[in-house]
């Protein structure tokens, strides 16, 4: 089972559907990442107990955008991220016919992966790399090549992000690694 949420129930949907993982890997930036892959669970509950692709693409934006609103909401910016998942979900339907984990599950080798994940909206170079790796890692998500298209995420026996975090240790650390970074680039900056 992932452990990304830090919170039994939210991340045994994570681990259940993948609908869940993409729509928390959406939310994963600049909240903190227990939130941001708790709000897949709050999400459903909103949405009267079920996570639908199509249901969700379908949706009035404005609704939509309520929703994520609603209190406490999904994310510290709720109208841009519902419209994130929105079209994420729109791009499942349209070029997946609605089964989310066919992004992965069909992809020929680490190079197509990569390509579809990066096409994913709200995901850039280095979010597409983190998901491979954790693709790889804990979900037995192996195409051949996936090793290349995740880079250094993934690589075994480090705690670099999301793709490393297995308990509240592992947490940890790679919430100090992400510190050491943010530090190191503080002091390069010129000032």
């Amino acid at each position: 089972m992932l452990h990304l949420a830090q919170d039994d129930a939210a991340d045994q949907l994570l681990s259940e559907d993948p609908l869940a993982l993409l729509i928390g890997l959406v939310l994963d930036q600049q909240i903190p990442l227990e939130r941001a892959f708790a709000s897949p669970r709050d999400l459903r509950d909103r949405l009267g107990g079920r996570l639908s692709v199509e249901d969700i693409a379908a949706m009035d934006p404005d609704a939509l955008a309520a929703v994520f609103a609603e209190r406490p909401a999904l994310h510290r910016f709720p109208a841009a991220n519902a419209r994130r998942v929105q079209e994420l979900c729109r791009l499942i339907v349209d070029d997946y016919g609605g089964r989310p984990a066919d992004i992965w599950a069909t992809a020929a080798d680490g190079a197509e992966l990569y390509r579809r994940i990066r096409a994913l909206p709200g995901f850039g170079e280095q979010k597409a790399r983190i998901f491979i790796g954790l693709l790889g890692k804990q979900l037995g998500v192996r195409p051949p090549g996936w090793e290349q298209a995740a880079g250094k995420f993934g690589q075994p026996g480090t705690f670099l992000s999301i793709a490393d975090i297995v308990d509240e240790e592992s947490l940890g650390r790679v919430r100090a690694y992400k510190q050491q970074m943010k530090a190191a680039a503080k002091q390069a900056q010129p000032g």
